[in-house]
């Protein structure tokens, strides 16, 4: 009976849906474990077989934990707002909702066949209104909460505004945008309506703020950074330029420590614990004030070596920082400007990543607090506006950008530590003794000196005396910085608010969700409005409740909507959460629920999402966690990386002085050195068997190839190979669909967990594939003969070397599986099932573990042999065995014979026996004779188990 692998996958499809074999239900008496995949965003393209591959490494997983009695959530669904289908609707008219549901529904189709265990009556798509009423839920209460130091946690926005009633801002210690905002119950009481709305911005969680974004006119929308590349939108390639707008913000900063001392308590790698803390950037140092020579203002800076103001030459700003204006001489104000318009057209990580020195003198000068001297202030692309204070101290000896700032505009260096070069290129912070000291006749300063001090005894020191002198303050920095939360787009979830004469205020929670209204155009109004501009109904009628026509707008119970949407991380920053509980409509999450799954215990994805989504999940998370809505405060346990599949891109050869447009001449591969010039061109992977090209395919595959001509090796046209990411532009896009088609989706799964560790990048090479095919038959083989069909399974007691090897192979495949090594143990899935082979073991007791072991990697073949076996149900309702010491104790072992240091054969003997008997069995050997005749044996030298060396003249 041969291996029918079309027959078998789509039997046990079908019988899964039928069955509802993955469908979950809570269970207290059983152990969870909830395992999740980065949902995808799906595209119009469809699948590659690069995407999978974490799908696939989770799969294994949670088939894994449910046959070891755990009760598994492995569900998936949609991440389906995003700028593609809004720029697709844009050119085609067509709704965006109709071809995300199109996409969705190729996306399902091709998931299906690739045969995962997602329980799909979870499936949740962010564009769907039960959805995203959540995330508008949990949007007004951020607005409704603020940010308490005292407690560490998010409080209602009402315990600050008795406060406020009570004692003005005396006491407050809180998460806010302005510390310097200072005011009386008294005042609080005087203002309007208007200013106490602007006023409690400057304190709520989610706020309506002056950002800097990254604007693209062509799109007509803030981009996020990961959206622009070199200055231009990934999409469209347009410019993108910075530009301040008022924004909605989330105050993520005010989670910054909580952020940080939560990844010591999950199992994530060194590389994404880093990648975060790096991101968060906690920094202890000291703020001190500037005064502005000639003025009453003063600019602040943030250090973290305030022990290096003796060696401060200048002063930059941030080109978006408010001083810029206020310092601006009338003298340098065009120079200022122009460079100003430039630093416009730079994202934040071109300015990061791009170390250019550019900058632009203001004309002021501002006074060192300790030395009392002029230093000129400037402004430059490198200093950030969102650490910080946006301005800095320079002291070029002692930091690698500043010193190529004054290297380049000629301002001085002064070396503040012994031993330090300055004509070097890098100054990091250097352990030395301090040298410098305050310039006499300063008589505040006059008793204080750095003097043989250490680097760390000369910063404790001077924050100290910065601190008792009233010139400054120590303080906690992080560079995290709060998310921008609005997109002027289209296709996103509306912000559940309306506006009452300019004040914000919040649509009732029990009216939830707010729709996205029909439109005829997705792209911005004639007078720059966002989108939902165009809508005609979109008012919210206060006495109504409910969304009206625009024109009944009358700003007295009719007030116009919000036109925003929000941006794509809205929707995936608390999916794993509803995913717990996803038809319930009266709460994001009961707490049964909560409490059940408690947190996802496997989390699998691609690195791109090391910062922003896992920072604002966790940021999401732990304000959920504040108001007692779930019981974990961090979202994911144990993360794992997948790694990419990288294509394998296939070359032809155009040899130019033989080709016309009319009629190309292609060379072989090993044949193009006899010709001048050579044009490697891609050709789709799919005209390309083994490296060898099928013409006739190629001819017809455009127009411009058909009259080619081959220049062939052998009779073949050999292509050039090259790996490459896969895109569709290098014709190396391998379709899963195709790979099912021809070989199964088991051996798929097989193929893409043998290419390497699942954390590794490595490449597809199709050519490789038959090896995984052609282990499921031999596989297939140890159960039904493939010339009569015969069922070979029975009841024969198993051979002691039959238990060893597959109770090795038990050991093996668990440890690897907890390891994520899925490559090797597929590599021992090989060896075992030679070995069994070769010892024709045919024991149905150790056949049935076999399937058991191999059904998370290969689950049709599993389920089908399972049935076969005479089992009843599914083989994931089995348990995963357990191996058993005693049947791997090595009873022999092989020793390498050398004859004068030299190997010639192998032997095998009892694993116990000492030197005497290997030598004598050894000597006793035929083959020795072939190596001692004639010769002398002058010394055996044994080491048991390792060697044995018979000395002969």
């Amino acid at each position: 009976m041969d291996y029918n692998f079309k027959e078998i996958e789509q039997k046990w499809q079908e019988k899964w849906v039928e069955r509802k074999t993955y469908r979950v239900v809570e269970d207290s008496d059983r152990r969870k474990f909830y395992v999740l995949n980065m949902f995808p965003y799906p595209s119009g393209a469809g699948l590659h077989v690069g995407h999978p591959l974490g799908y696939i490494a989770s799969d294994i997983y949670a088939r894994y934990k449910r046959l070891q009695g755990f009760n598994v959530l492995n569900p998936m669904g949609y991440d389906a707002y995003g700028l593609p289908a809004e720029q697709y609707a844009i050119q085609t008219g067509q709704h965006p909702a109709i071809t995300t549901e199109t996409n969705i529904a190729r996306y399902r189709e091709q998931l299906d066949k690739i045969g995962f265990c997602f329980d799909w009556d979870r499936e949740i798509r962010t564009c769907d209104p039960k959805y995203y009423h959540w995330t508008q839920w949990a949007f007004q209460k951020m607005f409704n909460s603020f940010f308490d130091k005292n407690l560490n946690k998010a409080m209602p926005i009402e315990d600050l505004i008795s406060h406020l009633e009570a004692k003005g801002t005396e006491g407050l210690n809180v998460a806010q945008s302005d510390d310097t905002i200072s005011f009386t119950a008294e005042e609080w009481k005087k203002m309007d309506e208007r200013q106490q709305s602007d006023t409690l911005m400057n304190y709520r969680i989610a706020y309506k703020g002056e950002t800097m974004v990254n604007w693209c006119a062509g799109l007509g929308t803030v981009l996020a950074n990961d959206e622009v590349v070199d200055g231009v939108s990934e999409r469209g390639g347009f410019p993108v330029v910075q530009k301040k707008m008022s924004q909605w913000c989330l105050r993520v900063s005010a989670y910054a420590q909580r952020l940080l001392q939560g990844l010591d308590t999950v199992e994530w790698s060194d590389s994404i614990t880093e990648t975060q803390k790096n991101w968060i950037g906690r920094s202890e140092g000291t703020e001190m004030e500037f005064k502005i020579q000639n003025s009453e203002s003063a600019i602040t800076i943030f250090t973290t070596r305030a022990d290096t103001i003796f060696g401060v030459t200048f002063m930059v700003l941030a080109p978006e920082s408010d001083y810029v204006k206020e310092v601006t001489t009338d003298g340098q104000k065009a120079e200022v400007e122009n460079y100003l318009e430039y630093v416009k057209k730079r994202t934040e990580i071109d300015r990061m990543s791009d170390h250019r020195v550019t900058g632009v003198f203001t004309g002021s000068y501002a006074i060192n607090p300790f030395t009392g001297e002029p230093i000129p202030i400037w402004v430059s692309e490198y200093v950030l506006s969102g650490y910080g204070t946006g301005a800095i101290m320079a002291v070029p000896a002692h930091d690698s950008r500043d010193y190529a700032f004054a290297k380049h505009f000629g301002l001085p260096i002064i070396p503040l530590i012994e031993g330090v070069d300055v004509s070097e290129e890098s100054f990091d912070a250097k352990e030395g003794t301090v040298t410098n000291s305050p310039k006499e006749g300063k008589d505040s300063f006059k008793n204080f000196s750095l003097n043989g001090l250490t680097v760390k005894e000369a910063i404790e020191a001077t924050k100290k005396f910065v601190a008792d002198e009233g010139i400054g303050r120590m303080k906690v920095n992080y560079r995290l910085r709060d998310a921008t939360f609005s997109r002027q787009r289209y296709w996103g979830e509306p912000f559940p608010v309306y506006y009452d004469n300019g004040i914000p205020r919040m649509i009732p929670e029990e009216c939830l969700p707010i729709e996205l209204p029909e439109i005829r155009e997705y792209k911005p109004t004639e007078n720059g409005e966002p989108p939902l501009g165009r809508a005609e109904k979109w008012a919210w009628d206060t006495e109504k409740r409910e969304v009206v026509e625009n024109d009944k707008i009358n700003e007295r119970t009719v007030f116009p909507l919000d036109l925003y949407t929000m941006p794509g991380f809205a929707g995936s920053s608390a999916y794993y959460l509803r995913y717990m509980d996803p038809h319930n409509d009266h709460e994001l999450v009961s707490r049964s629920a909560a409490e059940y799954w408690r947190h996802v215990d496997l989390y699998v994805g691609g690195t791109e999402h090391a910062t922003g989504h896992l920072i604002y999940s966790r940021f999401w998370n732990k304000f959920l966690y504040d108001l007692g809505v779930i019981c974990e405060e961090e979202p994911f346990q144990k993360l794992i990386n997948q790694g990419m599949i990288q294509g394998r891109s296939n070359f032809v050869y155009r040899v130019e002085e033989l080709s016309t447009t009319e009629k190309p001449v292609f060379v072989s591969y090993n044949l193009r050195g006899n010709y001048k010039e050579v044009t490697p061109i891609h050709v789709w992977v799919n005209l390309v068997k083994n490296d060898v090209l099928d013409v006739e395919e190629f001819r017809n595959w455009r127009p411009e190839y058909q009259n080619a001509e081959f220049i062939l090796e052998d009779g073949k046209y050999i292509c050039g190979w090259a790996v490459e990411k896969m895109s569709k532009s290098m014709y190396n896009v391998v379709n899963p669909d195709d790979i099912i088609r021809d070989y199964g989706a088991d051996t798929l799964r097989l193929y893409e967990m043998f290419l390497g560790p699942v954390e590794a990048s490595k490449p597809w090479d199709t050519n490789g594939i038959d090896g995984c095919f052609r282990f499921l038959r031999k596989f297939w083989n140890l159960f039904f003969n493939n010339r009569t069909g015969e069922a070979l399974a029975d009841d024969s007691k198993p051979t002691a070397e039959s238990l060893k090897s597959v109770h090795k192979l038990i050991k093996k495949v668990t440890k690897d599986i907890e390891d994520f090594s899925y490559n090797t143990s597929i590599s021992a899935f090989m060896i075992c099932v030679n070995e069994l082979g070769q010892q024709k073991c045919h024991s149905r007791e150790l056949l049935q573990l076999l399937v058991v072991l191999i059904s998370p990697f290969a689950p049709h073949i599993a389920e089908e042999l399972w049935e076969r076996l005479g089992q009843e149900g599914s083989v994931f309702d089995a348990q995963w065995p357990t191996w058993n010491e005693d049947y791997l104790v090595e009873n022999e072992v092989q020793m390498t014979v050398s004859f004068n240091g030299k190997a010639r054969f192998q032997k095998t003997f009892a694993a116990d026996a000492d030197k005497q008997t290997i030598e004598k069995q050894t000597l006793d050997d035929d083959r020795t004779a072939k190596y001692t005749d004639g010769k002398h044996v002058v010394k055996v030298i044994v080491v048991p188990g390792k060697i044995i060396n018979i000395v002969v003249k």
